[in-house]
């Protein structure tokens, strides 16, 4: 059976990867594609839109009347609509969307005891994979090491430093007793910038169309050792939401994370 799916971001970068690639896939029927009231592509096919051929699907500012599943890669300020929409009518939500605020999250947290939920700030296999091994790396290295994250984007990424780029540091805070409002340094710079014991740097780097690369830099005295993840296109982001949109959508209330997804561990 397939599961109705709707895009929320519809014409942007991501939703028509996500459009593209599901409307190929048999797990799915793209019944909607959202995007924001005065966006120039309302109206038009998401299908052709994202370069498929027509799906008789019009890119909309209003939800359809039902679905299975949602995808979300829009911006922060619609994400309390799609988080409505889902727990009103008890649709599972693939919320993709990053730089959530605090309240959101917690909005997220309590739409989760009625509907399934994943939110998470990376949904390749491979990122994931790497944010469940960086703590345990970091911890069996030691405090020796000092740990450094670089995280490349295109230049029109709006928010600084990246979900990922915070996730993998939370992962090593938590594998190594850090307190991560203490430790993260952002953007190193003046003149008296010497590395504090402990601390981590995080540095975002903007420029041209880099889909997404993140390294995560671990030196001491002799040696250094770096795990990166570089992102060839927005696909292993498309992908990797579909993948949890059908997982998601065979589960009951609850959240659920990228880990549970792929069978890995959850831990750092």
């Amino acid at each position: 059976m397939k599961r109705r799916l709707v895009v929320v971001g519809g014409a942007g970068k991501m939703g028509k990867r996500i459009i593209a690639l599901g409307a190929a896939d048999g797990r799915f029927e793209i019944v909607g594609a959202v995007e924001r009231q005065g966006h120039p592509d309302i109206g038009k096919d998401a299908g052709t839109a994202a370069g498929v051929g027509a799906l008789e699907v019009a890119i909309s500012s209003d939800f359809p009347a039902s679905a299975d599943v949602v995808v979300d890669f829009s911006l922060p300020e619609a994400a309390e609509a799609t988080i409505d929409y889902c727990s009103k009518n008890r649709i599972a939500l693939v919320m993709g969307t990053t730089a959530l605020s605090a309240g959101q999250r917690e909005r997220i947290k309590t739409a989760s005891r009625k509907i399934a939920l994943i939110y998470a700030t990376n949904m390749s296999a491979g990122m994931n994979v790497l944010f469940c091994v960086v703590g345990k790396v970091a911890a069996m290295l030691g405090a020796d090491y000092d740990i450094e994250i670089i995280e490349q984007h295109h230049r029109f990424k709006k928010d600084a430093p990246s979900g990922s780029a915070l996730t993998l540091a939370e992962k090593i805070c938590q594998a190594t007793g850090r307190d991560m409002d203490r430790c993260i340094s952002l953007g190193r710079h003046g003149k008296e910038a010497v590395r504090q014991e402990g601390e981590i740097g995080i540095h975002a780097v903007r420029a041209g169309d880099i889909t997404g690369v993140h390294s995560v830099v671990l030196s001491t005295m002799g040696e250094t050792l770096t795990l990166n993840h570089a992102a060839h296109s927005r696909d292993g982001f498309a992908g990797g939401a579909l993948r949890a949109a059908a997982w998601l959508a065979e589960k009951g209330p609850g959240q659920y994370s990228m880990a549970d997804v792929l069978g890995i561990p959850n831990a750092g």
